[in-house]
């Protein structure tokens, strides 16, 4: 018989209380989260209710909790990038395994040292490196397996990011400076660096990288612009970047709807886009009363009249022409070249038409072709001795970094309760390797040189 494992929750933002959260109370004979330590009122207090935790288990920060003898299984810690480490490194010594968020911490020496006490305590450090789990990058990784595409010489990933989630998570959101959080090739896109070491199965040799903030700043300041969007803004209704077009009207999340292969929900969302109105009568409330990402960060307060204050008030409403503290990248690429001669070009951007991410494996027998899209996956291998065309997925939309955050939990559960390490796919230091190549890109960005990998390890 399967033990139900006890949680303790550190963070209960959108990945501890909307992703891991939910998944236990969906699971409720698998997993029990019994305490939870989260700084805002609004968003402790609803996950108290839900998850029915004693008073005596609430805290404001993760200090007071991690002061007491262990008294759960497990930590799910899901704060902040720079709030990482600490609490890691606590739990740990106390006896947690742990389920620790992306990045794994913002300093290199930080992320050697949870693998070093991972490794010194036993305990399982496993990374929500979420996209190893879904069945699209798995279907990639098993292809290359099979032998059917032979080698592996190239591999072109992309990451494209649409301008509206740019805009709220790297202009106006936590990630906006990188001194405050992190280099945005380590926050977004250490991701992508674990995906290409899997894929490969070789550790990376050298990189260099190319990138800048290019677009977003004063200079391109509309004319006549006030530093908050809803202040009035003479190009408002031309703008990409209108706070009220992404937090009141959600047009971008309407026009990723419009392209999903639900026929209620295509039906609704374009019905929305061609006639506004339509949000007063009940069939189409939902869109008006929308309260989830991006949406649900801007403030506790879900009614309109909350929202529209967080627009005069916060960064969520400001011009992302003004935000003088930004200092991220909005493009960047990155050159890498593997210890077996495996190369690969890695591009990430904020411009994209669509959300998602798109990718190339060129191989001596054969190539895959793929993109995992807000709208959907298309996965294809071509052989290149028959010129033979497979469709290998064809799929609409999947939630949860393509249906991988429920695996990440089902594995993490599995590996504590089998008090083994054999199957978890990104412990500390498996997922160690892919944020020395993020930080390794930042340098070779910044200093315009070849980083040798060996200056990391």
């Amino acid at each position: 018989m399967i033990k139900q494992i006890t949680a303790i929750l550190i963070g209960a933002g959108e990945r501890g209380a909307d992703t891991f959260g939910e998944y236990a109370l969906n699971n409720p004979e698998s997993i029990n989260i019994i305490a939870v330590a989260e700084p805002q009122k609004a968003r402790r207090d609803k996950f108290v209710r839900k998850h029915e935790i004693s008073e005596e288990n609430s805290f404001e920060s993760w200090e007071p909790l991690l002061e007491k003898e262990k008294f759960a299984d497990v930590a799910l810690i899901m704060t902040q990038d720079q709030m990482h480490y600490e609490p890691a490194i606590k739990a740990m010594n106390l006896g947690y395994d742990v389920l620790l968020e992306k990045p794994m911490a913002t300093t290199l020496k930080e992320c050697k040292s949870l693998a070093d006490v991972s490794e010194s305590t036993g305990k399982i450090l496993q990374i929500c490196h979420g996209l190893r789990f879904g069945p699209f990058f798995s279907a990639i990784k098993s292809i290359i397996e099979s032998g059917k595409i032979g080698d592996v010489v190239n591999i072109s990933l992309r990451e494209n990011v649409s301008p509206f989630h740019y805009a709220h998570s790297y202009v106006r959101g936590h990630w906006h400076n990188r001194e405050k959080s992190s280099p945005m090739i380590l926050a977004k896109s250490c991701h992508d660096m674990d995906i290409l070491f899997w894929l490969v199965g070789q550790r990376v040799q050298r990189l260099s990288s190319f990138g800048s903030q290019k677009y977003f700043g004063r200079d391109n300041m509309p004319d006549g612009a006030p530093d908050y969007c809803i202040q009035g803004c003479p190009i408002e209704k031309s703008c990409l970047y209108n706070a009220s077009r992404i937090y009141l009207d959600i047009i971008p999340l309407l026009q990723i709807g419009a392209k999903s292969s639900k026929g209620l929900e295509k039906f609704i969302v374009k019905s929305v886009l061609k006639f506004p109105k339509l949000t007063n009568l009940p069939l189409f409330r939902k869109v008006k009363d929308y309260s989830e990402w991006p949406v649900s960060t801007i403030s506790s307060d879900m009614s309109r009249e909350g929202k529209i204050k967080a627009l005069n008030e916060t960064n969520y409403g400001r011009c992302v022409y003004s935000m003088d503290e930004h200092n991220v990248v909005d493009h960047q690429v990155i050159n890498i070249e593997f210890e077996d001669q495996t190369t690969a070009i890695f591009t990430l951007h904020g411009f994209s038409n669509e959300e998602g991410r798109t990718i190339r494996v060129d191989g001596t027998r054969g190539t895959i072709i793929g993109e995992f899209l807000a709208s959907g996956d298309n996965l294809v291998l071509y052989n290149h001795l028959t010129n033979k065309k497979t469709i290998v997925r064809k799929t609409g939309r999947l939630s949860g970094h393509g249906g991988g955050d429920v695996v990440i939990m089902e594995t993490f559960l599995k590996n504590v309760q089998s008090k083994t390490k054999q199957d978890v796919l990104t412990s500390a230091r498996v997922s160690l390797e892919s944020h020395l190549m993020a930080f390794a890109a930042d340098i070779a960005r910044l200093e315009k040189r070849v980083v040798e990998m060996k200056e990391m390890r």
